[in-house]
């Protein structure tokens, strides 16, 4: 589901919202998370998971079309940890689809 898909469905679901206000709702949630990894805060949503951002450390990595060796600077990315419930619901929905085992 994309950004645009997303802000379309919850204007659907909550048709009393004008599109524009989904849509700004969307973006500043995003924003807020965005912000928040950037100051290097962890954003958890209950049920859903966890955003944090990782430190990866420098290293030496390799050009893969020449296989030179490249000096990689240490760096922060972002990361996201499932919740519990969300887990257990994509799960579910899988098993009860037949698309597990």
């Amino acid at each position: 589901m994309t950004r645009s898909e997303l802000i379309a469905e919850l204007a659907l679901l909550h048709p009393h919202l004008p599109a524009r206000d989904v849509e700004l709702i969307v973006e500043t949630i995003f924003d807020e998370i965005a912000a928040a990894l950037t100051r290097g805060d962890r954003v958890e949503l209950r049920g859903f998971g966890a955003f944090a951002a990782k430190k990866r450390d420098a290293r030496v990595g390799r050009n893969p079309r020449t296989g030179k060796a490249v000096d990689v600077d240490e760096k922060s990315v972002p990361s996201f940890k499932v919740g519990k419930e969300l887990r257990e619901r994509v799960n579910q929905n899988a098993a009860h689809n037949g698309k597990l085992g």
